[in-house]
């Protein structure tokens, strides 16, 4: 039995995460939760899971009785866990992250910023103290897919995009977007932040860093391709030409139960399967210059290195929440960005607190920028 933490376990990921649990109870044990402000979800989860640990933003007034209310840096390097999921959004992943894979415990890892703001520090650490990543992140575990049992020199990783509901509107309509309008992604069903960066393709972005350090594949090989049906989640090219894809209904729960039990595939029927019955139209066109401006910039960023990939995390989470919050534009995101990027000095980023650092004065000049 695989003993788990699961680190924001009442957002979109950490639900799907307790589905798989439930669809197989002879296989986990949940050692414990944590939550940010969804205390009534959480108290449901708590209830049904009976963690031994617990923690969560705004705790009631009684508690959790029978459970220890234990910070996330220190639940996920309890000696009884086996694996942590990390689920969590923005930086607040980064010291659990770092924590974990210094214990030596496998992380699952769904939430892109930690990876994003600190890659080359989260891959020493599972070096140096033996920990692993797993991706859960739609695309870069279908390339982890791809890869297994290969021993041949790489070409390309493709990563694909569904484009976003902008992918064909016209550029001068794009100043009027409201919140309502980009919050329709075509294909998934996410949470808000993420939903809109995958409108601006900062989501796509963020996944090739992510891509970059998990595989240790240099920038030039690392491509975006536009894929609207969101049925290939992503493509290896091998030396020879052949190209290997991993395909199926965009579904999170997928990859999530492929890193809980990795190395292992299990038929789970909650898990949709791709209908062969009916015909498919699987279509790629190539990225159109300057639509997506967020993700040169992050793009950009990820190649500076240092602190400036922490600096992009941090600035975008505060412009995505500005336009949610109708402060800010549509095309003012990638503008509040640019801004702050353009403005940061970058620290050497050898240490944790080098990247916490950045993320504090990101997260405070875009405020100021956004009017906060």
């Amino acid at each position: 039995m695989k003993r788990i933490v699961v680190l924001g376990s009442t957002g979109s990921i950490g639900r799907q995460t307790l589905d798989i649990v439930r669809a197989f109870p002879d296989e986990f044990e949940v050692i414990g939760l944590a939550a940010g402000n969804n205390l009534e979800l959480f108290e449901e989860q708590v209830k049904e899971f009976r963690p031994k640990h617990v923690y969560c933003i705004n705790p009631p007034a009684q508690g959790f009785p029978g459970m220890e209310f234990t910070p996330m840096e220190d639940m996920v390097s309890l000696d009884n866990v086996d694996q942590v999921m990390v689920a969590l959004m923005g930086s607040v992943g980064l010291v659990p992250t770092l924590n974990a894979l210094k214990a030596g415990k496998s992380v699952a890892l769904s939430n892109k910023e930690p990876i994003v703001m600190a890659g080359g520090l989260i891959k020493e650490y599972a070096a140096l103290y033996g920990g692993e990543v797993l991706p859960v992140d739609s695309e870069p575990s279908a390339i982890w897919q791809c890869l297994r049992g290969e021993d041949n020199e790489i070409l390309r990783l493709l990563i694909t995009a569904s484009g976003g509901p902008f992918r064909t509107t016209p550029l001068e309509e794009m100043e009027g977007v409201t919140p309502e309008r980009a919050l329709q992604h075509p294909t998934w069903k996410m949470g808000k932040k993420i939903t809109i960066d995958s409108a601006t393709l900062m989501n796509k972005a963020f996944e090739v860093i992510e891509t970059h350090w998990l595989f240790s594949v240099p920038w030039e090989r690392i491509e975006v391709v536009v894929h609207p049906q969101s049925t290939i989640h992503s493509m290896v090219e091998f030396a020879d030409g052949s190209v290997k894809a991993q395909m199926g209904p965009p579904d999170m729960r997928l990859p999530i139960q492929y890193a809980l039990f990795y190395p292992k595939r299990l038929p789970n029927t909650m898990i949709p399967r791709l209908d062969t019955t009916n015909s498919h139209m699987l279509t790629f066109e190539p990225m159109e210059p300057g639509r997506f401006p967020c993700f040169e910039l992050a793009v950009s960023a990820g190649k500076k290195g240092g602190t400036y990939p922490a600096a992009l995390s941090a600035a975008d989470e505060v412009a995505v929440q500005a336009f949610l919050d109708f402060k800010i534009g549509f095309t003012d995101i990638h503008k509040i960005i640019d801004r702050v990027l353009t403005e940061h000095e970058s620290l050497p980023g050898d240490k944790g607190e080098d990247f916490l650092e950045a993320d504090r004065w990101a997260t405070g000049r875009a405020t100021e920028l956004t009017g906060g």
